[in-house]
């Protein structure tokens, strides 16, 4: 029988009464390997109870407790490594290596949360005023939600609860229903690390779950990374219930290529960073955008694409795996033909691909679009598959124009030998992460994922410091402790004497 996909409430592995299963398939065969249920109305209420009674014991925790068990966890997710990434590959498609890429960014995160303690530390001033002291807290908020997307269900799950639950909160996680099985062993782990009762909920199913989390009077906080259009939706709909909210939407990012780089670090660079993980990266270089005479380079970053095949997650020789499931192949063949269709040059086309022995796997080849228009869908929207486009301009200022100009600000790039041109552009760029013969310029946890513009709804971003303030309040006291002296009289202005 077809594994059924348990959620963790109160503690405890359980299996959903719910009346509405959904197939859970391997992208590469189709073949169903579980189903996930879509939770009832009166399983998220007591996932929802059972967080916010258990915050009321575990936001009084030691904050060292807390850190143990973050510690016991990341050493535990770093011996499961190799097994969490087999059942990422095979729930997800992506090739082995890049499942543990997945796993490792994520355990890079965990390592941050066993950072709490400093990371929360407050502030104090003695004699603020004359015998008056002010000090600071940071305190935790209760129940947290994060919902999480198809195509990280290691790295994004951990970019959340660990840092939430470390900060004293409590945290449900709803993550995608296309690859379930990642996240619940995530919590099986977190279990066996020593997390109290109640201290994680991981609920599944689709948008009926997610707005009953979004509105509940319970959760004061919520996280979210997918498309624009859902995050839109989450945000409007958080905010207006009065609750915090972080949500991270889609990407249209470039990488700007001067004449003086080097020709072989921008190709190889350019070929991960596009086709790697079959594009389905929200951090993915979907636009290279080729200044001056680095446009003479197009002909070899085509015949460097064309050396990259797609394959099943245990296939060596593979640079990538299928997209996720049939109907994003479809919207990918979609977008390409569109993009043929409006003159632009397909000059690498993988609209055709197959790769032997799996026949019914979602694959689209590695596929280079040249002379490439603003107007274009294929760049108004964000592809999600292995499509680069090219475009070309003439000098620095044009590119910067190009991308400033573009609505979504999530990551950039630029390979340069100038260090006067990689200056200009990153102080002149609108994008929130820019990388300088960085590709893919995601921050480690000691800082935060930064995406601006279109890519990010709210105000305090992903781990890092903004995590801890975003999943905790300030609280600060102004003290003074009397003498034996008895002041003259009331003070009766708002000025401290």
């Amino acid at each position: 029988m077809t594994q059924k996909v348990k959620m963790l409430v109160n503690g405890e592995m359980v299996t959903s009464q719910s009346q509405e299963w959904i197939p859970v398939t391997n992208p590469a065969t189709q073949e169903v390997i579980a189903q996930v249920p879509n939770a009832t109305t009166e399983e998220v209420d007591n996932a929802v109870a059972a967080a916010q009674e258990a915050f009321e014991l575990w936001k009084d925790v030691a904050v060292s407790e807390r850190a143990r068990v973050m510690l016991r966890y990341q050493a535990l997710l770093k011996e499961h490594q190799d097994e969490i990434a087999e059942l990422l590959s095979i729930e997800t498609g992506k090739t082995f290596d890049d499942a543990k890429g997945d796993v490792w960014r994520g355990i890079e995160v965990v390592e941050q949360a066993c950072n709490v303690a400093a990371l929360s530390m407050g502030e104090t001033m003695e004699n603020v005023a004359r015998k008056v002291d002010c000090y600071s807290y940071t305190q935790p908020l209760g129940v947290c939600l994060g919902i999480t997307p198809f195509n990280f269900p290691a790295m994004i799950p951990l970019w959340m609860f660990p840092m939430a639950i470390a900060c004293g909160n409590t945290f449900i996680l709803k993550p995608s229903e296309q690859d379930p099985l990642t996240p619940m062993r995530l919590a099986e782990l977190f279990l066996e690390a020593g997390a109290p009762k109640g201290v994680l909920q991981v609920l599944h199913g689709t948008k009926e779950v997610v707005n009953q989390l979004l509105v509940h009077p319970d959760i004061l906080a919520i996280s979210f990374v997918g498309s624009v259009g859902v995050a839109e939706h989450i945000y409007k709909t958080g905010t207006d219930h009065l609750k915090r909210v972080q949500a991270f939407a889609g990407a249209k990012n470039h990488m700007v290529v001067m004449p003086d780089a080097q020709k072989k670090q921008v190709i190889n660079n350019l070929v991960g960073a596009s086709v790697g993980a079959g594009g389905q990266r929200c951090m993915a270089i979907s636009v290279a955008v080729f200044v001056g005479n680095s446009r003479e380079w197009v002909g070899e970053l085509k015949d460097a694409l064309a050396q990259v095949r797609p394959g099943a997650w245990n296939d060596k020789g593979a640079g990538y795996g299928p997209l996720i499931n049939p109907q994003s192949k479809d919207r990918v063949l979609k977008l390409i033909q569109e993009g043929k269709d409006a003159g632009a040059d397909c000059v690498l086309d993988g609209s055709n691909c197959v790769v032997e022995g799996f026949p019914d796997g979602n694959w689209i080849g590695p596929t280079l679009f040249t002379k490439v228009t603003r107007g274009m869908s294929i760049y108004q929207e964000e592809i999600f598959g292995p499509v680069l486009l090219v475009l070309e301009v003439d000098t620095l200022d044009d590119a910067i124009q190009l991308i400033n100009e573009n609505p979504y600000g999530n990551g950039t790039s630029i390979f340069t030998a100038s260090g006067a041109a990689a200056r200009k552009y990153q102080h002149e760029i609108k994008v929130g992460q820019v990388g300088v013969n960085v590709p893919v310029p995601v921050a480690l946890p000691f800082f935060s994922f930064t995406g601006w513009r279109k890519s990010f709804y709210g105000d305090q971003h992903a781990y890092g410091k903004q995590a801890i303030r975003f999943y905790t309040e300030t609280k600060t006291i102004t003290a003074r402790w009397f003498e034996d002296d008895i002041a003259s009289g009331p003070n009766m202005t708002i000025e401290l004497k």
